[in-house]
């Protein structure tokens, strides 16, 4: 990857809309070779997909919850169900496997604070293995999921 993909990668997370004519006027090149650039860069795995970004707010998800997670029992089994279990909740846009007091830290979005109370009661403390739950509410969103320093 050189400087050039670099760019296309910036010029990409900006605007994943950009027509190639654009982005290759953007990135200094022709259209031909910014279009092959692209397609490696896709067929390489560095661009994993294209989707729009939603405001969660006028779509109905107006409370963002940050979960601390942990388990009862440290286990490859254990981390595989909490992981699958964890991708299967569409409440969950972001898990991960932390190190500190949580074993796991949740990105929680849901419309308000009844139906966090139902995931949490109904789903999460239902999912076997967890032993503990620390919620943390977002009450001002500064920056999020902004682009990647390529």
């Amino acid at each position: 990857m050189d400087s050039v993909d670099r760019r296309i990668l910036a010029e990409l997370q900006r605007d994943g809309r950009v027509s190639n004519v654009e982005l290759a006027e953007r990135v200094n090149l022709s259209p031909s070779p910014c279009l092959r650039r692209l397609k490696r860069l896709e067929s390489e795995g560095l661009i994993a997909g294209y989707r729009a970004v939603l405001d969660r707010r006028k779509v109905g998800l107006g409370l963002t919850v940050f979960l601390e997670v942990k388990v009862e029992r440290h286990s490859t089994e254990t981390a595989n169900a909490l992981e699958k279990a964890f991708r299967e909740m569409e409440e969950v846009v972001a898990c991960h496997i932390v190190s500190g007091q949580a074993d796991f830290l949740l990105e929680v979005v849901v419309a308000d604070l009844g139906a966090y109370e139902r995931f949490l009661l109904d789903r999460l403390l239902g999912v076997a293995g967890v032993s503990d739950v620390r919620s943390n509410f977002a009450i001002h969103t500064v920056k999020s999921a902004g682009p990647l320093p390529v």
